[in-house]
């Protein structure tokens, strides 16, 4: 007989960024047995100079990814997430979380074995495993004929994208993921890509080759949620379709098939342009192009507006997959 947990749909969400932990920490509310698949190609803030000074897997969107999913008071969880200020030397601009992921890092030998003691300290509802257990690099190439190394590069360029390249930091091994990864994959029930950067967020993720071939057999269906607003240097002027496409076209075939869109007009006045300043406009909805790209769209009103920015509402985004994975009510 079947355990509770066993029995439970599988849901993988694969990403990164401050999007990825908005739906899960709703997500794991429900009846469901989650796999957060978490970027370490980012190597910008805190992640990027634990990256440096100490060889660290960038531990920032695991962090996020961990309090999102853990089960332990919010006082607690707080003290994790705690920021050191500007004026506190070396220590400045560092979340607690971090130094503690990369110290168990370091003394367990490795990300992998630092996410496991972490969730089982932390009571996590499900499971997170880091993409890769090697510290990555994303090189991007421009329309222009320039090239840059570093997710952080990569968006400060304000450029437009015309492939990108990943590598293993000071290697010439081929980028991997670790074999909990791809079970997780080839077991899902549902698969769901972002919400957040299709380039520096989701890409890095599928871009590993045995991740996208597990990704390209897996008999899941493949969620991918729209970001609501396109990204200075990255998608500027782009469509939902062309997000979709985006995707489809490294991953090599028409992988998508349901995208969530918003429709709720995104009002000009509220978004603070300086605080958020990787934003650029709404994305628009382009139905034909998505009807091309042979995959269902989901409109509805996904937008919740909160410290004068534009983000999804992780509960209605939620009830949207729950419905698709035929859960609703239950």
């Amino acid at each position: 007989m079947k355990s509770p947990l066993e029995s439970m749909p599988k849901v993988v969400v694969i990403g990164g960024g401050t999007g990825l932990p908005v739906i899960l920490d709703k997500l794991k509310n429900e009846p469901v047995d989650i796999t957060a698949v978490v970027t370490v190609a980012d190597d910008g803030g805190s992640s990027g100079k634990l990256r440096e000074c100490a060889g660290a897997v960038p531990p920032g969107d695991i962090r996020n990814v961990l309090v999102a999913l853990s089960q332990l008071p919010k006082a607690q969880l707080d003290i994790f997430q705690h920021r050191f200020g500007a004026s506190d030397g070396f220590l400045a601009g560092h979340p607690l979380g971090n130094l503690i992921i990369t110290a168990i890092s370091e003394k367990y030998g490795g990300i992998s074995e630092a996410v496991a003691t972490l969730s089982t300290l932390m009571h996590i509802k499900g499971h997170v495993f880091p993409a890769s257990n090697d510290t990555l690099t994303l090189s991007a190439s421009f329309t222009d004929g320039t090239r840059v190394s570093g997710e952080s590069e990569i968006t400060h360029a304000n450029k437009l994208i015309k492939n990108l390249h990943l590598s293993v930091k000071n290697s010439d091994k081929i980028p991997m993921a670790n074999s909990n990864v791809i079970d997780a994959i080839l077991n899902a029930d549902q698969i769901v890509l972002g919400p957040g950067s299709v380039f520096t967020s989701i890409l890095p993720n599928l871009m590993i080759p045995n991740l996208k071939a597990a990704v390209l057999k897996s008999r899941a269906k493949v969620v991918y949620i729209c970001n609501i607003m396109t990204q200075k240097g990255e998608t500027d002027g782009l469509t939902d379709a062309e997000h979709v496409k985006i995707l489809n076209d490294y991953l090599g075939a028409q992988v998508i098939d349901v995208v969530l869109v918003n429709q709720t007009e995104v009002p000009d006045m509220y978004i603070d342009k300086k605080k958020w300043d990787e934003i650029s406009q709404p994305v628009e909805h382009d139905a034909k192009g998505l009807e091309l790209q042979n995959c269902d769209c989901i409109l509805d009103n996904f937008l919740k507006l909160e410290n004068s920015g534009a983000f999804h509402d992780g509960e209605k985004v939620t009830q949207k997959l729950m419905h698709i994975l035929g859960q609703e009510g239950k």
